[in-house]
């Protein structure tokens, strides 16, 4: 019974003393700096998207979020101070994602023929002619208002 109790009282010790593990191997300024850079690179997003830049948009839009995936995997899920092996098997995940989305993007290609094409307004100019209607409809409905008045 006596040697139990040593065991714990030595195991308490131990456990004050000395610590296991690593909770955050990076300072706190670096993981600051990679979290800012992540919503500057939210702000690009965004930004780009207002642009009319056509095919290149998507490819643009996928390397941004590339570069965001890739800041949180390194430094936020702390790959950068873990096993090789950890790395590869999230390598080999990117590089099949990418894969798949290539082939996908190869093989909606080969049906662009087959594919009867719409000509729609742009979100911009769909807000625009809102925008115009419901003033139209306000100077209306005013014009009316002011009518019945007198």
């Amino acid at each position: 019974m006596e040697l139990n109790a040593i065991d714990m009282s030595d195991h308490a010790t131990h456990a004050v003393n000395e610590h296991h593990g690593f909770a955050h191997p990076a300072p706190v300024w670096q993981l600051l700096a990679v979290f800012f850079a992540l919503i500057v690179l939210t702000f690009l997003t965004v930004l780009q998207s207002t642009f009319e830049l056509g095919n290149l948009e998507l490819g643009l839009s996928l390397f941004i979020a590339t570069i965001k995936a890739a800041l949180v995997i390194m430094f936020f899920m702390h790959m950068l101070h873990d096993k090789p092996l950890n790395a590869i098997v999230f390598l080999s995940s990117f590089i099949f994602v990418a894969l798949f989305l290539g082939f996908t993007l190869m093989d909606a290609g080969a049906y662009r023929d087959s594919i009867e094409l719409k000509e729609v307004d742009s979100p911009r100019a769909v807000r625009a002619t809102e925008t115009e209607h419901s003033a139209e409809a306000e100077a209306t409905a005013g014009d009316a208002a002011a009518e019945e008045v007198h």
